[in-house]
C-alpha cells in the first residue's frame, strides 16, 4: 500500500510536458504545475498568439502570467528523490501538448493510438479495445491519431463529409446534393480517393522516374569532374613537360653561343698577342740595329766607317705590313643583335600561339549545351564564311565564285591529281574544319542535293557506302529533292516531313553533339535534329545530283545579317 501512495505521488509531481519529475516546479493560475523551463518554451511558441494556454486544462491568461517556484512541490520531489525511486524514461501513456489526446479518458488524458473516422473520435489503447472486440465497430475505419476530425463534419449539415464534389472541388456530405450542390458531379469519397490514389501514383512514378534521370546526371556530372580534373592535370604536367624542354633548349643553345663567342674570343686574342709579340720583337731589333747605325755614324776613322757600313746599313724585311688598320670593326655586337633578332621572332610566335592557347583553355565547358537559337537572327550570330576546297571536288564539279559555289557538268573538269579529291561521287568538302557552334546556309538551284556535315579521313574511292555522304559512320547528310527529305546516317534512311525550300540551313554544336537541318523561308522550319558525339572535327559537304546545270551556292550570311 505504502508502494502505491510512493507511486501516486512521484505521478503527481510529474511535468505533464516532458513526463519527468519537476525541475523547478512552478504552479500557474489554474492550479497545475509545470517544470519552468517547459512551461517557458510552450508560451515561447504562443507568443505570436498573444493568448497564453494551460497545456493541461486550456485555460487562457493575458497578459502572460510571471511563473514564481513553488518551493512546497519542489520540497516533495526532492524528499521522492530521497526514496531511491527515480523517475521512469518519459512516460508515453499520457498525453503531451503535441499528441492527440484519447476523447473517452477523463482527468489527464492518455495519448491516442488511433482515431476513427466513423466515430470522429480519437482513443487510447484501453478505449479503443472495443473498435477491436465488438463486431458493431467492425466496418469503422481507423487511421493513425488525428487532431484533425472535425474537419470531416460538414459544417451545414453537421453530418459526415463521404462525398465528394467534382464540380466544386470540396467535400460534402449526403444531404449537400440536394440543395448547394444540387445538380453538380458528386461522387463518393472512396470513389474519388480511388481515382485521385492512381494519379498521386502516376505523379509518383513520374517524379521517381525523374529522381533516377536526376541522379544519373549527378553521376555524369561527377564523371566529368573527375574527367576534367584528370584533364587539367594531366595538360598542366605536360605542358609544364614541354615548357621545361623548351627552356632547356633555350639554355642549350644559350650555352653553345656562349661557348662559341668564348672559343672565338681566345683565338682571336691569341692571334693578335701572337702578331703583337713578333711586332715588338722586331721593335727591339730594330731599336738595336738603330743604335749599331747611330755608333757607326759617330766613327771618325773614314776606312773604319766604310768597312762597316756595308753590313750594318741593309734591314732585314719585315713579315708583317708597314701598319696594321684597325678599322673600326662590330666583334660579336652581330652575334647580340641575331640573338635579339631570334627573342623577337619567339616574342611573335609566343604572341600569335597563346591567343589560340588561351582561347582553347576558355573553350572547356562541362556544363550543359547552350539552348539551340530560336530565330533566324539567333543562329546567324553563329555564322560561318565557308568555301569549299577545290583538292576535294569530284571532276563533274566546277567551283566558282570564290569557291563558294558548285555547278554539275556532264564533262570534264581539269583538275590535277590529288589524293583528297573524291572519285566516283560528285561530292566536295569545305576548305574550313568546323568545331564548336557555327551555322551556314545552302542555296539548291536544279535536281537536288545532299547536304552534309562529315569528317575529314572519309574515303575518298571505293564503294559507295565507304564514300557517298550519308552512307557511313563518318558523315550526315539530308537528302533533298523536289518532292521529298530524307536523312540518312550509317546507310539508315529516315524520312524527313516539313516545307519545301530551296535554301536549308545547318546549325552545328560540336562540343554538344547536335546537328540540326532546317528549311529556310520567311521562316525557319526545323527538318531534324541529330544528338550524337563528334569526335573529329568535321567539314560542310555538298553532293549534287547529276544534271547538267545543277549548282548549289554557300550563301555569305555575313552580308545576309547586316543588311
Amino acid at each position: 500500500m505504502a508502494q502505491k501512495e510512493v507511486q501516486l505521488d512521484r505521478e503527481t509531481i510529474s511535468c505533464s510536458i516532458c513526463l519527468d519529475l519537476l525541475k523547478v516546479p512552478v504552479t500557474i493560475h489554474c492550479g497545475h504545475s509545470y517544470c519552468l523551463n517547459c512551461i517557458n518554451s510552450f508560451w515561447d511558441e504562443e507568443d505570436g498568439k498573444k493568448l497564453h494556454s494551460c497545456p493541461q486544462c486550456r485555460q487562457t491568461f493575458t497578459p502572460r502570467p510571471v511563473l514564481v517556484k513553488n518551493t512546497m512541490l519542489a520540497v516533495l520531489v526532492e524528499e521522492l528523490k530521497k526514496t531511491g525511486l527515480q523517475a521512469t524514461p518519459g512516460n508515453h501513456c499520457y498525453a503531451g501538448p503535441k499528441d492527440v489526446a484519447c476523447d473517452v479518458c477523463t482527468g489527464r488524458k492518455m495519448k491516442a493510438v488511433k482515431s476513427c473516422l466513423v466515430c470522429l473520435a480519437s482513443y487510447c489503447e484501453k478505449h479503443l479495445q472495443p473498435h477491436y472486440e465488438s463486431p458493431t465497430f467492425k466496418k469503422h475505419k481507423l487511421v493513425e491519431p488525428s487532431k484533425n476530425l472535425q474537419e470531416n463534419i460538414c459544417p451545414r449539415h453537421d453530418e459526415v463529409m463521404k462525398m465528394f464534389c467534382r464540380t466544386d472541388q470540396q467535400s460534402i456530405c449526403y444531404h449537400c446534393p440536394v440543395d448547394e450542390h444540387k445538380g453538380h458531379d458528386t461522387v463518393s469519397a472512396a470513389a474519388e480517393r480511388t481515382e485521385r490514389q492512381r494519379e498521386l501514383e502516376g505523379s509518383r512514378q513520374q517524379i521517381q522516374q525523374r529522381i533516377q534521370d536526376r541522379e544519373k546526371d549527378v553521376k555524369v556530372l561527377q564523371q566529368e569532374v573527375e574527367a576534367l580534373n584528370r584533364s587539367a592535370e594531366k595538360t598542366v604536367e605536360d605542358s609544364e613537360k614541354i615548357f621545361t624542354e623548351l627552356i632547356r633548349l633555350i639554355e642549350k643553345r644559350s650555352s653553345e653561343v656562349k661557348q662559341q663567342i668564348r672559343s672565338q674570343q681566345e683565338t682571336e686574342v691569341s692571334r693578335v698577342k701572337e702578331l703583337q709579340e713578333k711586332l715588338e720583337q722586331e721593335i727591339t731589333e730594330l731599336k738595336r740595329k738603330d743604335a749599331e747605325l747611330e755608333q757607326l755614324s759617330h766613327t771618325e776613322d773614314h776606312n773604319q766607317f766604310l768597312h762597316n757600313y756595308p753590313s750594318l746599313s741593309k734591314l732585314s724585311e719585315s713579315t708583317h705590313t708597314s701598319s696594321i688598320n684597325i678599322r673600326p670593326l662590330r666583334y660579336f655586337e652581330d652575334v647580340t643583335a641575331a640573338v635579339s633578332e631570334l627573342r623577337d621572332q619567339l616574342q611573335d610566335i609566343l604572341r600569335q600561339t597563346w591567343t589560340n592557347i588561351s582561347s582553347l583553355v576558355t573553350q572547356v565547358d562541362v556544363l550543359l549545351p547552350q539552348a539551340e537559337p530560336k530565330t533566324r537572327a539567333g543562329f546567324l550570330k553563329y555564322s560561318r564564311e565557308i568555301t569549299l576546297n577545290p583538292n576535294t571536288a569530284n571532276v563533274h564539279l566546277l567551283l566558282s565564285d570564290g569557291n563558294r559555289k558548285a555547278t554539275f557538268k556532264s564533262q570534264y573538269q581539269n583538275y590535277c591529281s590529288h589524293l583528297e579529291r573524291f572519285g566516283a561521287e560528285w561530292q566536295v568538302l569545305s576548305r574550313e574544319s568546323l568545331t564548336g557552334r557555327c551555322y551556314w546556309e545552302v542555296e539548291v538551284r536544279g535536281k537536288g542535293l545532299y547536304v552534309a556535315v562529315a569528317y575529314k579521313n572519309i574515303s575518298r574511292a571505293g564503294s559507295l557506302n565507304e564514300c557517298r555522304f550519308g552512307f557511313n559512320d563518318k558523315s550526315w547528310a539530308l537528302r533533298c529533292d523536289h518532292y521529298s527529305y530524307k536523312y540518312l546516317y550509317n546507310n539508315i534512311h529516315t524520312p524527313v516531313s516539313g516545307p519545301r525550300s530551296s535554301t536549308i540551313g545547318v546549325y552545328l554544336d560540336h562540343r554538344a553533339g547536335i546537328l540540326s537541318f532546317y528549311s529556310v523561308s520567311e521562316t525557319m522550319t526545323l527538318l531534324h535534329r541529330v544528338q550524337t558525339t563528334f569526335t573529329q572535327p568535321l567539314h560542310a559537304g555538298l553532293l549534287l545530283f547529276d544534271q547538267e546545270g545543277t549548282n548549289v551556292i554557300l550563301r555569305q550570311l555575313q552580308n545576309v545579317q547586316q543588311k
